[in-house]
């Protein structure tokens, strides 16, 4: 069986081990970010099937923040609010921003665990969508997998999602800024290439061993993924 991942965004070291503690016995692997600098980091770099967000957070982002960010960013992922802030009004806002669930501090562990498992079998039992397909490139969401036609394209973590993100908006040209702060949570620094780096990266796996280029640069705008593409227009 498959281990599920979980991100838990709390900066109560005490409350934070006796949950991770109580996770970890059920099975879940769970990281903990004490701050929203580090929760962008850990959700940037792994793959979680939920997110645990405290609301009142330290540093510039509180956990509504990270619930928009999140939700923008990863579609997919069961967000949880798990906070003390527990008005009526709370709860919409919280709701509203992105999160599945809303469950408010003192609360029962066996509570948490059944709401975490409630969002497992909500994404289990989605009948949306299980793969993205821009002309002969596939993206299956659930095994992790590009084939192009019939041909297996092996990415890491960072291309899935950089594949995703722009078959997600096929036919848009997306700038550098939009990429850095959606794909890499990042603000754009023109001193920074890795936008450039990556989008290279998936171009030799999409593009090279195939006559039609996907991946179109316009310069001075940003980068496009469409169906039929002429060669010229790729690099």
């Amino acid at each position: 069986m498959e281990t599920v991942h979980i991100l838990m965004v709390e900066d109560d070291a005490a409350m934070a081990a006796a949950v991770m503690e109580g996770l970890s016995q059920e099975g879940f692997a769970v990281d903990r970010a004490v701050d929203s600098l580090e929760a962008r980091r850990y959700f940037s770099d792994k793959e979680y099937r939920v997110v645990i967000l405290d609301r009142m957070l330290p540093g510039s982002l509180n956990g509504i923040d990270l619930a928009r960010r999140f939700r923008s960013q990863r579609p997919s992922c069961g967000l949880l609010m798990l906070t003390a802030l527990g008005t009526t009004g709370d709860k919409v806002d919280g709701l509203e921003a992105g999160a599945d669930d809303y469950l408010v501090k003192p609360f029962d562990f066996d509570e948490l665990l059944a709401r975490i498992r409630a969002i497992l079998r909500r994404q289990d039992g989605q009948s949306g969508p299980r793969q993205l397909q821009v002309g002969s490139l596939i993206l299956d969401l659930q095994t992790k997998e590009a084939r192009r036609d019939g041909k297996s394209i092996g990415l890491t973590a960072k291309e899935f999602h950089l594949l995703e993100y722009f078959m997600r908006h096929k036919g848009e040209v997306l700038s550098r800024t939009q990429l850095a702060a959606d794909v890499w949570d990042i603000h754009f620094d023109t001193g920074t290439n890795v936008v450039d780096v990556y989008i290279n990266f998936l171009r030799k796996k999409i593009d090279r061993d195939f006559h039609t280029k996907m991946l179109v640069t316009h310069i001075g705008q940003g980068y496009q993924l469409t169906e039929e593409a002429n060669p010229s227009q790729a690099s």
